[in-house]
């Protein structure tokens, strides 16, 4: 897939940025756009690249922005949710969310939309946001969209995540993977949102479950 229109994704960024911050006399938001994008193509990542972050954008401006309380706080969010990505490490959100902290307090973000977006940031760990925070249930929906793709984008989705992983030998990144399947299949839903309950939901559920007995077919050929 072709890389993302660079110019589209930078506007985007300003324009959220901008939104959040106001009129008030600040650093130029450009920098800090160009920063994210460098890190969003680094080259460790297969997945986790910007086409990711373009789709998680577009549910965001799309079917599921009505639904958000605070859209450009959520975009913001989504910029710096894998903004800091190494598979090695297992302390990517935290890591990305500090990154936040940082970047848009000397962007001129107000210090509570700054620990909002840190907030939703550290959320993407779990996926589990609360029943009343709209905001978090958007951004997660947006985030886990991918496991409601097709078949085709499915198989392309983890070939993509095995991709990033593989300095993991076959056995143990089977038995992690599957630790993660079965802790998104034993979330009550995965989609908090209502377009997301109704659009991705069965779907998703059905990926993840054909996904978790490959593994486990994988894992013993006799079963």
């Amino acid at each position: 897939m072709a890389d993302p229109d660079l110019d589209a994704l930078r506007s985007r960024f300003t324009r959220a940025l901008v939104a959040v911050r106001g009129d008030a006399p600040a650093p130029a938001p450009e920098p800090y756009a160009d920063n994210l994008l460098a890190r969003w193509r680094e080259p460790q990542r297969r997945y986790h690249t910007l086409a990711h972050l373009t789709a998680v954008l577009d549910h965001i401006d799309g079917p599921l922005e009505e639904y958000a309380g605070a859209p450009d706080l959520v975009r913001l969010a989504a910029w710096f949710h894998d903004a800091v990505y190494l598979p090695e490490r297992s302390e990517n959100e935290e890591r990305s969310a500090r990154l936040a902290e940082r970047a848009l307090a000397e962007a001129g973000l107000p210090e509570r939309a700054v620990a909002e977006v840190a907030r939703l940031v550290r959320l993407t760990e779990t996926h589990d946001p609360s029943d009343d925070d709209r905001d978090g249930q958007v951004l997660c929906d947006a985030d886990l969209a991918v496991l409601a793709a097709p078949p085709s984008a499915y198989a392309a989705y983890t070939a993509a995540v095995r991709e990033e992983y593989h300095f993991v030998p076959n056995d143990a990144f089977r038995s992690g993977r599957a630790a993660i399947l079965r802790q998104l299949l034993g979330l009550p839903l995965l989609f908090r949102t209502p377009y997301g309950r109704e659009h991705w939901e069965a779907t998703a559920r059905y990926n993840l479950t054909a996904e978790l007995e490959m593994l486990s077919t994988a894992a013993d050929p006799t079963a």
